[in-house]
């Protein structure tokens, strides 16, 4: 009896133990999986800049960056004036210390002046500080030129990784993208540019430009008409974002909260 006795209590205590073990084992495939999930929401949430904006309003921004020569200036702003119109320019800071009097030109205007960097590196290969760094300085020129700072910015070269988003948004600045693209620095011509946008135009667009090409500065006269002739009013960025109570989807598109 007593052999008995010890085996059924060794047998109920391997019993307990067993139990104890697949519950530890269910519990830590639970957690496992909720860590799997936690961390594939992690990578979801990939850092983006703003390509265009979810907006029922039928208007576009029209964004020019300045990295180039300054000769097509007066004619572009001479341009924006007959037409009543607006735009957001994105200058790189050595264009800035080249051609105050442009800068100077497109501020009293009344168009948006923004930043396109500092010397127009590749950002992705620079570290948070170096991206906030060259970020800074060209808005510390386009101040030094305006007496004014801004609050928008265009990475160079269209690069963007999380550090180079991360450090523009740590300092409240609004980075900014494009989802039409006029190739204008390619040379085009303006019915080839106008091409390019005529059946994707739609609201909320971000519309990029530049000057000092071939075609810009004759084309723009034509691409402004056409694209209000389709019932759209043409905005500087500042304009067409959300400041607040916002989020950006997975296709770079801001949308309000």
């Amino acid at each position: 009896m007593f052999f008995v006795f010890n085996k059924q209590k060794i047998y109920a205590y391997l019993v307990s133990v067993v139990t104890v073990i697949l519950l530890f084992c269910i519990a830590s495939s639970i957690n496992t999986t909720g860590n799997t999930i936690q961390t594939s929401s992690n990578i979801n949430q990939k850092l983006l800049p703003i390509y265009n904006v979810q907006t029922e309003e039928k208007k576009v921004a029209f964004t020019m960056n300045c990295a180039w020569n300054a000769d097509d200036i007066d004619s572009i702003l001479e341009t924006l004036n007959n037409n009543n119109t607006k735009i957001t320019f994105f200058m790189v800071g050595d264009w800035i210390e080249k051609y105050p009097e442009a800068v100077k030109k497109i501020y009293e205007s009344g168009n948006e002046i923004a930043s396109h960097s500092d010397t127009h590196p590749h950002v992705n290969n620079l570290s948070y500080d170096e991206n906030i760094e060259e970020i800074e300085k060209s808005n510390d020129k386009i101040e030094k030129a305006t007496g004014s700072r801004t609050k928008i910015y265009r990475a160079p070269y269209g690069e963007y990784n999380d550090t180079v988003i991360k450090a523009a948004q740590d300092k409240e600045y609004f980075c900014i993208q494009w989802n039409l693209d006029t190739l204008d620095y390619t040379g085009l011509t303006g019915s080839e540019m106008w091409n390019r946008l005529d059946s994707k135009l739609k609201s909320g667009d971000i519309i990029l430009s530049h000057n000092g090409t071939k075609h810009t500065a004759d084309s723009l006269d034509m691409l402004i008409k056409n694209i209000k002739s389709k019932g759209f009013e043409v905005v500087k960025v500042s304009e067409l974002i959300y400041k607040e109570n916002y989020t950006i989807n997975n296709n770079g598109t801001q949308m309000k909260k």
